[in-house]
């Protein structure tokens, strides 16, 4: 493992499935979660999940800051002249997936209404799902490298009866996910194929994520 895997890694999200993705490929970190809200000014869907992980990743960055700063007060740590802490040998990882079917982003449902007419509308056909990550490396004397990317990944989606869609919904898989749906979960029944990285569609571009980290 090099130098900068042993570096502090800090996941700007709560989600389980970037979490358990994380822990898969042997990665240590922690997580501070981002309650930032949302917004975006890009239009092209791999700009918004670029705009949006790296909004996530400075803002866990400020609050990584904040924490340092008041425990440094707290154990009476000397600080620069400015009073300023700086992080060190630090990255942040941010992230953020969207579903888009005909240039249309499909967010988290609503509500099981929203959620059928989602999943209505997948069903049958192709949709991309993008990942943005943004990377933040912090370097022994504080200087930041910002890396950003997005990946894409197409899905194909078999065809599917109302009363199966509503079997799904009926599962609890699809309330908290961009889509309505979890190909990592009871709809891989109804994945036709997948052009691109299936890591990608469950949350995280793993193999990008793993590589560039231990490139820093």
């Amino acid at each position: 493992m090099s130098e900068s895997m042993k570096k502090r890694i800090i996941l700007g999200s709560a989600s389980p499935r970037r979490r358990e993705l994380l822990e898969q490929i042997g990665i240590e970190f922690e997580i501070v979660v981002s309650d930032a809200r949302e917004h975006y000014k890009s239009t092209r869907p791999e700009e918004i999940v670029r705009e949006l992980a790296l909004m996530k990743a400075e803002h866990v960055a400020k609050e990584v800051e904040r924490r340092e700063k008041e425990r440094a007060e707290q154990a009476s740590i000397p600080r620069l002249e400015t009073g300023e802490v700086h992080l060190c040998n630090v990255v942040i990882l941010g992230a953020d997936t969207i579903v888009v079917r005909d240039g249309q982003i499909l967010g988290k449902p609503s509500d099981e209404e929203e959620a059928f007419s989602m999943l209505k509308s997948l069903q049958g056909r192709m949709h991309q799902v993008y990942t943005g990550v943004a990377v933040l490396n912090f370097d022994g004397s504080g200087s930041l490298r910002t890396i950003s990317h997005a990946e894409e990944t197409k899905v194909y989606v078999h065809e599917m009866t109302d009363e199966e869609i509503r079997r799904y919904i009926a599962a609890g898989e699809s309330m908290d996910k961009a889509g309505a749906y979890g190909v990592q979960g009871r709809f891989a029944a109804y994945i036709d194929r997948i052009e691109g990285d299936y890591y990608n569609v469950v949350g995280l571009p793993v193999a990008y994520l793993y590589h560039t980290v231990k490139e820093l």
